[in-house]
């Protein structure tokens, strides 16, 4: 899909309530949404429930004084939001049924993927990240978290039961934080280099 890169005048238009805007703030948000709660093995049916609370809290939001301080990083601000209500939904089921193997997947707080990509900028050095990873690191990534695929199919195409697996997906995310991290410090010091000129 086409990132799209957000605006003070979208924002705005946004807070006051323009048709137009919010139909497609609700059809951009929608799918990135669903990846990213359908990957957190959200059931279907609260699936819709947990979008519809995240776009009520981010208008909620826009509508306080201050609610968005940095338009181009709104993507973002949306995704945090989302993790929110994500943490309080796992926090409620934690408390009405015993814990399941699917719900020890709670979102990584250090590397969140679908919400790195909801930034065009982020998104493309995600990508360059993965193309610069071990073949068999780049497409298990890619499976889990960016195409949504279900771990059992992984496990048969790998040839590796859930607990191996669950290995394999920590090594790689390793790597990718090592060389994600790596990445950002050239981008400070490349920074810091501008400044001194």
């Amino acid at each position: 899909m086409e990132f799209f890169t957000f605006s003070q005048a979208y924002v705005e238009r946004l807070r006051e309530g323009d048709p137009s805007t919010e139909q497609h703030f609700v059809v951009y948000f929608e799918q990135l949404l669903r990846i990213k709660l359908r990957s957190r093995r959200i059931p279907p049916d609260k699936v819709e429930d947990l979008q519809q609370e995240t776009f009520i809290r981010v208008i909620a939001s826009l509508r306080k004084v201050g609610g968005v301080r940095q338009p181009e990083r709104f993507g973002a601000f949306v995704n945090s939001i989302c993790n929110n209500i994500l943490l309080e939904y796992y926090r409620s089921s934690a408390k009405s049924q015993p814990m399941e193997d699917e719900h020890q997947d709670i979102p990584d707080k250090i590397l969140d993927l679908e919400g790195m990509l909801v930034t065009k900028q982020s998104g493309e050095h995600v990508r360059r990240i993965l193309d610069g990873m071990p073949k068999r690191d780049c497409a298990l990534l890619r499976a889990m978290f960016l195409e949504d695929k279900e771990k059992d199919t992984i496990c048969r195409e790998l040839g590796v039961d859930r607990e191996y697996l669950r290995v394999l997906v920590h090594r790689a995310k390793d790597k990718f934080k090592a060389l994600y991290e790596k990445g950002q410090r050239g981008i400070a010091k490349h920074a810091a280099g501008l400044g001194k000129q």
